[in-house]
């Protein structure tokens, strides 16, 4: 292999390779950039909270002095479903069912207990992004807005002096419940908080607890859906604001801007990525040029060592190991910038969103290695057909060949 290097590498052309390498160290660090900062950044903007995606909005009706006073119910009918349902930004709509009965909840801590009434809504399973345990006759899921848990921590606890609650620890407490229906009826039950969230302003339990227990505590109570949770297409449709307004209806917690930011992140993530794909493509170009020359000027030597007994296979091997190796330089060094420039923007990010968590890095780092293997391979087969061709493969080839070697031709 060494004899063969020495043989071929003369007409390397350095600048050539450098200006591979370079671009297709711009192309790959762009890619992988542009991931990464997705990764990281789109919880700021998005809200993320593991409960509910950023497709998912909430609508309610305006509540106004005149409705109030005129006791205008502020439901949806069935014919507003329907209507929503056939707008063309939505996917499906869900309604928001609520508790038919009265919900008292304690805790006991300390030696001191605290309680409170509380409410109960649920929504179909299919728009909450987290797994409901199972639910027993003894213990029901819960899932607390964040914003309850900030104004125990900052407002009840500071002002009676009670330890402050972490999410994990809340967690881990079970609340006591009691259910009280029509006629006196009254059902006890463990509270289990499985999760928070920053979108939802309501205390959720699984549809069909919610169902089971209406139906008990609750049989001749019906009520219309007061709130509706919609997933739409694409956040960022202007259809979408002008229907809301059209009709009069509220979005909650701003849910419709946090959508419309998280699409715009994303859509600009994509044409930088394309951006970096397509400069990486033209340094794979760059690259197969220069190999393809390289190789034209050594037509004589890789016919003559094919002539003496070599193999196309071990002829091409010195290229092959060359592009393999300026790509593997790339990528780890495409590695290196990538998590020193991350660091110097997480810092940044901190400094205004102190609470962010850092984004995953396994799908960029499995990226980066997808696109070395995807190109190491495409190189390593260009350059092998490039040989196969320059090479004679059959008797009268080869005689014309041994020929023109022996008379200097």
């Amino acid at each position: 292999m060494t004899l063969i290097w020495k043989l071929l590498r003369q007409h390397v052309s350095v600048g050539q390779l450098a200006g591979f390498f370079f671009a297709n160290l711009l192309g790959m660090l762009i890619v992988l950039l542009s991931l990464q900062f997705y990764e990281d950044v789109v919880p700021a903007f998005s809200g993320e909270d593991g409960v509910m995606k950023n497709t998912y909005i909430i609508l309610s009706k305006h509540i106004s002095a005149v409705s109030t006073l005129g006791g205008e119910a502020q439901t949806f009918t069935d014919a507003d479903i329907r209507d929503l349902e056939a707008q063309g930004f939505t996917r499906r709509v869900g309604a928001f069912t609520a508790s038919q009965y009265q919900v008292y909840g304690s805790l006991s801590m300390g030696g001191m207990g605290i309680g409170t009434d509380m409410f109960f809504e649920s929504v179909p399973d299919a728009f909450v992004d987290v797994q409901w345990p199972a639910v027993d006759a003894q213990t029901v899921p819960i899932i607390l807005p964040r914003s309850y848990l900030a104004i125990y921590n900052f407002g009840f606890a500071q002002s009676k002096s009670l330890p402050k609650l972490s999410e994990g620890l809340v967690s881990m407490i079970q609340l006591d419940l009691r259910l009280r229906g029509e006629g006196g009826v009254e059902r006890r039950m463990k509270g289990q908080v499985v999760g928070f969230s920053t979108r939802l302003n309501t205390v959720l339990v699984p549809e069909s607890f919610m169902q089971q227990s209406n139906r008990e505590l609750a049989p001749a109570a019906a009520a219309a859906p007061t709130r509706l949770i919609v997933e739409v297409k694409n956040p960022a449709d202007d259809a979408i604001a002008r229907y809301v307004q059209d009709k009069g209806y509220e979005l909650e917690d701003n849910s419709l801007e946090a959508g419309r930011a998280t699409y715009f992140l994303k859509v600009v993530a994509v044409i930088v990525m394309a951006v970096g794909l397509l400069i990486s493509l033209l340094s794979f170009y760059i690259l197969m040029l220069s190999i393809f020359l390289l190789v034209q000027k050594n037509a004589d030597k890789l016919q003559n060592l094919v002539l003496i007994g070599y193999s196309p296979a071990r002829v091409s091997r010195p290229y092959q190991l060359l592009t393999v190796g300026l790509n593997a330089l790339v990528l780890l060094l495409s590695f290196v910038l990538l998590f020193w420039i991350r660091g110097i923007y997480l810092d940044r990010l901190w400094e205004m969103f102190p609470t962010l968590a850092e984004g995953p890095v396994s799908m960029t780092i499995l990226i980066g290695f997808a696109l070395f293997v995807i190109v190491s391979f495409f190189n390593i087969v260009a350059i092998r057909r490039k040989i196969n061709r320059l090479t004679p493969r059959s008797p009268k080839m080869f005689k014309r060949g041994l020929y023109s070697t022996l008379n200097g031709k």
